[in-house]
């Protein structure tokens, strides 16, 4: 894997890229309208992106406390060709150290099908279906941290 550095977008430029991204990897494939995915905790949560050696967004992800022991990641996504070299594995190590510095005891998480064994694969076990607000089926997840 080229160089990578994961941190969180700083400038109004990154942010839209980041938008961007968060969007062309979990929006578009959908066809679903390009409205930036934004919700009412995104000023609490931190959000990461990993950037390779040009500046492209090449993953993302976000991680907010849903009370004082459990914290949620949502939005996580790789791009395609970046998926299955660690990215991922590395991105939610990442958010997950951030959840336990802030108190998080538990990791929540809501996975479409097509992730839920790379979650499992990360220590998530799925406790539920889950109805995303796009009507995607999705799988709640969860891990202990300590």
């Amino acid at each position: 894997m080229d160089e990578v550095l994961i941190r969180s977008p700083k400038t109004p430029k990154e942010w839209s890229k980041y938008d961007d991204f968060r969007w062309d990897i979990l929006r578009k494939p959908l066809k679903l309208s390009h409205i930036p995915l934004k919700d009412d905790l995104e000023d609490i949560s931190t959000h990461l992106m990993a950037v390779d050696n040009q500046e492209s967004v090449i993953a993302c992800g976000r991680i907010h406390m849903n009370t004082s022991n459990e914290a949620q990641i949502r939005y996580m996504g790789v791009s395609l060709n970046h998926r299955r070299i660690g990215l991922g594995s590395k991105m939610i190590d990442r958010l997950e150290s951030i959840g336990r510095v802030k108190g998080a005891k538990k990791i929540v998480l809501n996975a479409r099908a097509e992730a839920i064994k790379f979650y499992e694969s990360l220590g998530y076990i799925e406790i539920g279906p889950y109805e995303s607000d796009i009507k995607i089926p999705h799988s709640s997840m969860e891990k202990l941290i300590y």
